[in-house]
């Protein structure tokens, strides 16, 4: 699939927002413990993907109520759903000059039924012209995504034949949609039920 820029400016990947808030004390923090380790983009690239991955888990997973949708608060409570862990990686693949965008898929039930917007992470080394989607969500039983730039390895590779879709278009913030439905949401039961079905 190809990856497409809704901004041709690779700077507007690189800027900061209420949402993708990278020059948050926290995001900062976070990025300089990340990046003292791991001095040169890639390996802190993968190592930001993984610590957003591994370390924050998915609040349908771990059961937290709360809702987070700033890359900061997703930092400082280890607590989001997929959009917000999105908007976490970002932030800190941002604070060290990495530009990264927000993309989505539109998933399903196995049988086609209960279709909801999922949130990935699309990255682009600065020695590189090339995006990379990832998937930070977190792995379980039967999820297993992984850091590679040449073969994507996502969470939920989509199925066509339930009507699951690969939106192609890259994000410099967050679709309204998602963060309306983020930001309106007082806990994670009354985010469940405002999940948008679509862009």
């Amino acid at each position: 699939m190809r990856l497409i820029q809704q901004n041709p400016d690779i700077h507007a990947y690189l800027a900061s927002s209420e949402a993708i808030d990278h020059w948050h004390p926290v995001v900062q923090e976070a990025s300089d413990a990340l990046w003292s380790s791991n001095a040169d983009a890639y390996s802190y690239a993968e190592a930001a993907f993984e610590f957003v991955r591994d370390t924050i888990p998915h609040s349908a997973d771990s059961g937290d109520p709360r809702v987070a949708w700033r890359a900061s608060d997703v930092l400082a409570t280890r607590n989001g759903i997929c959009y917000a862990k999105a908007h976490a990686l970002v932030a800190l693949l941002r604070a060290q000059g990495i530009p990264g965008a927000l993309c989505y898929q539109r998933l399903a039930d196995d049988d086609g039924t209960n279709p909801v917007v999922h949130g990935l992470v699309a990255l682009r080394l600065p020695s590189s012209t090339r995006w990379s989607r990832l998937d930070p969500r977190g792995n379980k039983p039967g999820v297993d995504a992984r850091f590679d730039l040449d073969q994507e390895r996502l969470a939920f590779p989509v199925r066509p034949e339930l009507g699951e879709i690969d939106h192609p278009e890259l994000h410099a913030a967050p679709h309204p949609t998602v963060l309306k439905a983020l930001q309106e949401s007082a806990d994670r039961s009354r985010l469940w039920r405002s999940l948008p079905t679509a862009l």
